[in-house]
């Protein structure tokens, strides 16, 4: 036995850094209290002790870290949106994360591939130029290919799609990622812990008391909690939030699978999405191909997966590369996307005072995570609304100030 193995025979167990500490009883009190143990909450919490010394914090997590949406996406980092508020917003995400391993002292698998979304039709064409120009403008690399580049980068692709859908052309995105989603939430919450804030898993928020308007405590399942100043970053169970005051959203909530094959030898170094056929790929560093779709069609509060997602999700993918008929499915999986009518996100300020909304993350919560707890611990440490998150505020519905993502976000993560 190597005697760098064997060294850690004779250690005792007390001697070992536990990567997350014991938990500890709920206080009476907490300057902030978050709810949801996702990325965004863990990030927004790691932010507030980090840049504004807020660290009397409780982040409230009725499963366990990262369980929720963070840990079932497919994990791809993108900015080439269809607005100047969404590519500014995105763009600032994708900065972060290319240092989070740097400032975690932890791999978190950060690899730049690059992204084509294809285009099969002429309307969608005239969208990907779309989207190029607003990204270019923004200095983001982004550029639509035609289908000999697309050929000649990924030479695997079957570009008539069996007949059906023909590849006309596609927007290529230079800096497109991936990142391992569970090492983004374990990144944040132990950085938050060690400067001070509490992490509470198995809590379940059963109410939000109020007096005059503001927020003056929470209710859990393991007790009462006073606090003037509650995040709710919670995606797919927001409704369940947001009725506990009264504050109505247009959030509808949808299941959104995905499914990963067998490990085989690495082949795809880029990413690859289809919004015309529902589908998005890419290649995890373990070799497997990690593969989604479009939401489901009717809204429904679950993560249950189906057999009806994977029939239909493999026949688009055998139309694309008809090799992977021969791959075996591993496991499948879904995931609650809360979805707004503009396919925006919720951030921000709310009627109630003291209450903070990080909702509406529909299919590109994910790559969000740096700069959504950035821009929230912004605002909930000055009590005034980060810059960057000003256009998805909630009363947007109500002024007609939509922000119209949906070329850019109603498929590919």
């Amino acid at each position: 036995m190597p005697l760098r193995l064997l060294k850690y025979a004779w250690k005792k167990p007390e001697e070992e850094l536990r990567f997350f500490p014991s938990e500890k009883p709920l206080k009476q009190s907490y300057d902030a209290v978050i709810i949801g143990g996702g990325g965004h909450g863990m990030a927004c919490a790691y932010y507030l002790a980090k840049e504004h010394g807020i660290t009397n914090v409780a982040v409230l997590e009725q499963g366990y870290i990262g369980g929720g949406n963070t840990g079932r996406n497919t994990t791809i980092v993108r900015s080439n949106y269809l607005t100047s508020e969404g590519v500014k917003f995105y763009d600032a995400s994708l900065k972060l994360f290319e240092d989070l391993s740097e400032d975690f002292d932890l791999n978190i698998f950060y690899s730049t591939r690059g992204h084509f979304t294809l285009a099969h039709t002429d309307s969608a064409m005239r969208t990907m130029r779309w989207r190029a120009e607003v990204n270019k403008h923004h200095g983001i690399r982004s550029d639509v290919v035609d289908v000999e580049t697309i050929q000649k980068d990924i030479p695997y692709m079957n570009v008539e799609c069996n007949g059906q859908h023909p590849v006309m052309g596609a927007l290529y995105h230079e800096p497109g990622a991936v990142a391992r989603h569970d090492a983004v939430a374990w990144g944040y919450a132990r950085g938050a812990q060690l400067r001070g804030v509490e992490i509470h898993q198995k809590t379940q928020v059963t109410g939000i008391q109020t007096q005059g308007g503001k927020v003056v405590g929470v209710q859990t399942n393991r007790g009462d909690i006073q606090t003037n100043k509650v995040i709710s970053m919670v995606a797919g169970s927001t409704p369940r939030i947001t009725r506990m005051l009264d504050i109505p959203t247009p959030i509808e909530v949808f299941p959104l699978q995905a499914c990963v094959t067998e490990p085989v030898k690495p082949f795809m170094n880029t990413i690859v999405v289809s919004g015309s056929l529902h589908v998005y790929v890419s290649q995890s560093s373990r070799g497997e191909l990690v593969m989604g779709a479009s939401v489901d069609p009717a809204e429904l509060h679950s993560t249950r997966s189906t057999l009806d997602f994977v029939e239909g999700l493999t026949d688009q993918m055998m139309d694309l590369f008809p090799f992977t008929s021969r791959l075996k499915i591993m496991r499948q999986w879904a995931g609650m996307s809360d979805i707004t009518p503009d396919f925006a996100p919720i951030m921000g300020k709310t009627p109630v005072e003291g209450f903070y909304l990080d909702s509406g993350w529909g299919t590109w919560g994910f790559k969000a995570t740096p700069i959504s707890g950035k821009t929230m611990a912004h605002t909930v440490a000055h009590d005034q609304v980060h810059e960057l998150i000003k256009p998805f505020a909630l009363d947007r519905f109500e002024n007609f100030k939509l922000v119209g993502e949906k070329g850019a976000a109603s498929v590919g993560h």
